[in-house]
């Protein structure tokens, strides 16, 4: 395995990857040997990152994380300002469906996945349209757990014992930031996966239960006001701290960057 380059910004460590390069390597990751523990792969976008700032756990999840990739266009523009240039972003919504299509494909083997997470009945429903478009991948489980099942150890272990009998290459996760980032982290050693991807909403994408914004609106960087228009009592005040916040956080890497014997 090629050693991880990344750039060290907002205390984490951001590989440097495309998503093709990312891509690849969550194939070639399930394509192995299963590993002591399932590798988990984060991507971080502005409210991620001020979460990260202000919440120890989380810090502690994304260290243990196998992959670390830029889902937000600002933080794309803050590594540039700061000189350390990320390539480009890499969305979780991206990353996952274009893993599936990837499947099977230059010789890889067919993925076997799991999906978790999701409001009941929408995994189903991705699951059906997964098998209809990528012929390579077999949804080998479904699960939804229950609200709060984090904090429920007889949840937790149904949910760890799904995974394990259908014993996936990929598990998908969609339970939501920072919940999803923080219960693989706390239970990757237990989950009998090669590879999760902790990726939000992707599931209700692939379902078509949510749509995302226009491919020119991802583009320039403002999938951030599609979301915002499409959900503004659940995502106005959660924006408009993280306009706050986020700025003051780039100025203070700029600033330590800055200083003479700062450490990079």
């Amino acid at each position: 395995m090629p050693e991880r380059q990344h750039v060290s910004l907002f205390g984490m460590a951001i590989d440097r990857l495309t998503l093709a390069q990312a891509t690849d390597r969550v194939l070639d990751w399930c394509a192995a040997a299963p590993p002591s523990r399932c590798r988990y792969v984060v991507t971080p976008n502005v409210d991620h990152v001020v979460m990260h700032r202000a919440r120890r756990d989380l810090r502690q999840a994304y260290a243990q994380a196998a992959m670390v990739l830029a889902d937000g266009a600002p933080l794309v523009a803050a590594s540039r300002l700061l000189g350390q240039p990320l390539p480009e972003r890499v969305a979780g919504s991206d990353l996952t469906p274009a893993v599936l299509a990837s499947a099977g494909a230059a010789g890889r083997p067919p993925l076997r996945t799991f999906l978790l997470g999701a409001a009941p009945g929408v995994a189903e429903i991705a699951a059906r349209r997964i098998a209809g478009r990528h012929p390579m991948v077999e949804v080998v489980g479904v699960h939804c757990p229950p609200l709060g099942f984090e904090q429920q150890p007889a949840a937790t272990n149904e949910a760890l014992a799904a995974v394990a009998a259908a014993q996936p290459d990929l598990l998908i996760v969609g339970l939501g930031a920072p919940k999803q980032e923080l219960w693989v982290s706390e239970h990757h050693s237990r989950l009998e996966a090669k590879v999760a991807l902790c990726v939000g909403a992707t599931i209700d994408f692939l379902a078509g239960h949510k749509r995302r914004s226009p491919k020119w609106m991802q583009r320039s960087g403002l999938e951030w006001a599609h979301r915002l228009a499409s959900e503004p009592g659940r995502l106005a005040s959660r924006y408009a701290r993280d306009a706050w916040v986020f700025p003051q956080i780039v100025w203070q890497e700029w600033r330590r960057g800055s200083t003479p014997g700062a450490q990079a």
